[in-house]
């Protein structure tokens, strides 16, 4: 073996690894190639990172842009009022009228099925009237539809707020919940007016009037549905006033079994 051998064969023990790192940078760099060149390779790899961005920006939205957003839509409906009405009137017009026609709807059906209810003592009553005083039966059915009823009664401590006696003919709210709501507004209103003596006794809430009747140690709230007008108002204190001055309703304020027991059974003829 002579000198040029025997270098060729001590170069390739050395440069071996080199080729062989040099052979896969080379790989590396292909499959690289390959990967930024191609849209479906990068598509792969850059998709789950972009769509996990975007899941956290979606989650974040609320809190980073919200306020923002809330903020600029308040001031342009303030500085665009007339836009703003002439845009959503369209919209609003129609939901009134879809909802008119619906309530209506089923008036119309409720008069039906109490017209055409099976013979009834109160049916004949409902005729007879209706001949006596001219009025349509329907119109008889409607105003009874309309009539005030009580749907909730509850006795409210005064200051703290607490529940001393419930009766409620179908369940509305929490009692406690509307008797804390109640207690912070008469607070409220009667504080920021200052006059002494007077109470807050009226709270008109959707569909429904709150009657708000006030003792020296204790309020009573009245939730009534339909038509709440003066005669109707006077009729209710006057029912009120008749259930306080029974003896055993003062002398019952701090057992709550038994004034619920009493309340109920004052109000659940609903009589007024």
């Amino acid at each position: 073996m002579n000198q040029d051998e025997k270098l060729s064969i001590i170069k390739d023990i050395l440069l071996t690894d080199e080729r062989e790192f040099a052979s896969s940078i080379e790989k590396k760099i292909k499959i690289l190639e390959s990967t930024v060149n191609e849209r479906k390779n990068l598509s792969t790899k850059v998709d789950p990172i972009i769509n996990k961005k975007l899941q956290q920006f979606i989650k974040e939205i609320p809190d980073t842009l919200g306020p923002s957003i809330t903020e600029a839509l308040k001031e342009e409906i303030k500085h665009s009022k007339d836009s703003v009405v002439e845009a959503l009137f369209p919209i609003l017009g129609q939901m009134v009228k879809r909802y008119v026609q619906h309530e209506m709807k089923l008036l119309s059906e409720n008069i039906n099925n109490q017209i055409n209810k099976t013979f009834s003592f109160k049916r004949l009553f409902r005729k007879a009237k209706s001949r006596a005083s001219g009025i349509e039966e329907s119109d008889l059915i409607i105003q009874d539809q309309t009539n005030a009823k009580i749907e909730q009664v509850i006795i409210i401590e005064k200051g703290s707020g607490i529940v001393l006696a419930k009766y409620s003919k179908t369940k509305m709210a929490d009692e406690d919940m509307v008797a804390g709501m109640l207690t912070a507004i008469k607070s409220f209103v009667e504080d920021a007016f200052k006059k002494e003596e007077q109470d807050l006794q009226y709270i008109e809430y959707d569909l429904y009037h709150i009657h708000l009747q006030n003792f020296s140690s204790f309020y009573i709230a009245v939730v009534v549905s339909g038509v709440y007008n003066i005669i109707y108002k006077d009729k209710l204190e006057d029912q009120i006033l008749k259930f306080v001055n029974e003896k055993s309703v003062i002398k019952n304020l701090n057992n709550k079994t038994k004034l619920t027991t009493k309340l109920e059974a004052f109000f659940k003829n609903d009589n007024i």
